[in-house]
């Protein structure tokens, strides 16, 4: 890895700090978690290390400089920044800004995508830094993508024997037989069942149905965020997280395993930031062996898809012990309330820490 050196006013060469290109928001429906979980990373770089630019991208999909992260905090950033954007140039690796004399140059060292959902999590963005040569935080292409997408993630889990929910894949095409969708899934499941859209995150769409009407209407929601739908068997267990960390022709680390105490039904956008009484808890009691599966099944699908840099693996555990793979998140919530740097922390990696080892790891992603 290159480091950049600069001499100062009296000649003497200096280290530069490394810059770091923080990009969030987007255009997904998770954009209000992405701005939540941008603040606290942002607000947990090592400034004595890192120079931070960020650059925050709207619900339309406008690019914007950002100044300040008190401007994400307050929400002023979608009305008082200007322009910018990534240049895809790798013999540049900079952000482009629109003042009002002209287009500034920034070059920027590694980029750290807190985007989640369409757009960012699922190996657009990725691309973009790949076709730049310009080292970035977590996972690359395939494994975004295809962690990204539920229904590709099953089928690359069911090659490893993991357990995990049945299910039937439904097209956002074929509902307009709503009648031959609603028979075929009955054909497999008996009541209740979970509808989830495919390619979306935080519970976004996810819906419960317990009779063929609820059904009906929760294929139409999950329709609104993705045209692939599964439909999947009620899973009756503790719903638990693992963190993983490494990756490439590293180690990979699980962390301890933390679960999710919902204060609704099951674990839905608003019981996940807008209900206190919803709780996680860190290394609950599980029966028998159950939480050292769970942090062997994480590192093995998160391998599996190729991962890279840091993800969240999701799971139930039945009251028998038995493990039962839910999803992975490549770029999980990093809000103050979130799983993945709470895990960490419970290890003995702080949040400052936990930054820089992320972006550390990104910065090499290219030697390895």
């Amino acid at each position: 890895m290159t480091i950049n050196i600069e001499k100062d006013t009296e000649g003497e060469e200096r280290q530069m700090k490394t810059k770091v290109l923080v990009v969030f928001g987007g255009q997904s429906s998770e954009h209000i978690v992405s701005c939540m979980s941008a603040v606290n990373v942002i607000n947990h770089i090592d400034r004595e290390k890192y120079d931070v630019v960020i650059v925050g991208i709207t619900e339309e999909g406008k690019w914007l400089y950002v100044d300040s992260v008190e401007s994400i905090r307050d929400e002023s950033w979608r009305d008082k920044s200007v322009r910018a954007v990534f240049s895809p140039d790798a013999t540049e690796k900079c952000v482009l800004i629109e003042r009002e004399s002209g287009v500034e140059k920034v070059p920027v060292d590694v980029a750290f995508p807190v985007l989640h959902g369409l757009y960012g999590e699922d190996g657009t963005i990725q691309g973009l830094f790949e076709l730049a040569r310009l080292p970035y935080v977590g996972c690359g292409v395939l494994a975004s993508a295809v962690s990204m997408d539920k229904l590709y993630t099953k089928i690359v889990a069911d090659t490893l024997g993991v357990r995990q929910a049945a299910y039937v894949p439904v097209m956002r095409g074929e509902l307009s037989h709503m009648e031959s969708v609603t028979e075929r899934v009955e054909k497999y499941f008996s009541y209740p069942v979970f509808i989830k859209p495919s390619n979306a995150g935080s519970s976004r769409g996810v819906s419960k149905a317990s009779d063929r009407s609820e059904l009906e209407n929760g294929l139409r929601e999950a329709a609104k965020h993705d045209r692939k739908i599964l439909v999947e068997e009620m899973i009756v267990g503790r719903e638990v997280e693992c963190a993983v960390f490494g990756g490439g022709n590293g180690e990979v680390i699980s962390s301890g395993v933390g679960e999710i105490l919902a204060a609704a039904d099951f674990y839905d956008f608003d019981a996940k930031y807008y209900n206190e009484e919803s709780r996680t808890v860190v290394n609950p009691e599980l029966p028998g062996d159950a939480a050292e599966k769970v942090r062997e099944a994480a590192r093995r699908i998160f391998t599996a898809v190729d991962g890279y840099g840091m993800a969240r693996v999701d799971f139930f555990v039945t009251e028998q012990g038995e493990v039962v793979f839910n999803e992975i998140n490549t770029i999980p919530g990093f809000t103050a309330i979130s799983m993945y740097p709470m895990l960490f922390e419970a290890a003995g990696v702080d949040k400052t820490e936990l930054v820089t080892r992320l972006i550390e790891n990104g910065r090499v992603r290219y030697d390895s």
